[in-house]
């Protein structure tokens, strides 16, 4: 059992203060993977906090079968699919402040990591949803093959296919950059 499923175990004891430790242990992951999803840091932010909020308004629906993880980000895929269905618009994906705090090297260096990142961020932009919300799931987030699957409501096989294809997908497309 992880830190956010034991704080919640407290917070359904009693403990009001231990939903604190949820949110510290889920906010900032669900939040970049939402951001994948609605291209906006702040629509991200307002879709995990809504997607925390349900887990306190009904906190027996959660059953303790899965991870709370991966309840979780099922809860904010759907709300971000309905967000989508609601407002059409695309904002563009923005370096997160993490990925720009990590760049520090010499000048020539940060400028190489810049345009690498870039472009990696470009090539997984580009991917069909299914394939960007499986990668981001298994290498971002490190969930199992099969918390993915909960996750994005498919099985194990189409997450297994998802993830050859979108390989297949960026490689081509990364190698396309080495060569312009």
């Amino acid at each position: 059992m992880g830190p956010g499923e034991d704080s919640y175990r407290r917070y359904l004891d009693g403990d009001e203060t231990a939903f604190d430790g949820v949110i510290a242990a889920y906010y900032d992951s669900l939040t970049f993977f939402l951001c994948r999803y609605v291209k906006d840091r702040s629509t991200a932010e307002d879709l995990t906090m809504d997607t925390l909020l349900e887990l306190l308004i009904h906190p027996k629906r959660y059953h303790f079968k899965t991870k709370l993880k991966t309840y979780l980000f099922a809860i904010g895929r759907n709300k971000a699919l309905n967000a989508l269905k609601r407002s059409r618009r695309l904002a563009p994906d923005e370096l997160s402040e993490a990925e720009r705090a990590a760049q520090t090297s010499s000048p020539d260096e940060e400028l190489l990591r810049r345009e690498e990142t870039r472009e990696l961020h470009r090539a997984l932009n580009d991917l069909p949803s299914d394939m960007r919300a499986a990668v981001h799931l298994i290498y971002f987030e490190e969930m199992s093959y099969e918390e993915a699957a909960h996750a994005l409501h498919k099985s194990r096989k189409q997450i297994d296919n998802l993830l050859y294809r979108a390989k297949t997908i960026l490689k081509r497309e990364l190698s396309k950059e080495d060569f312009r």
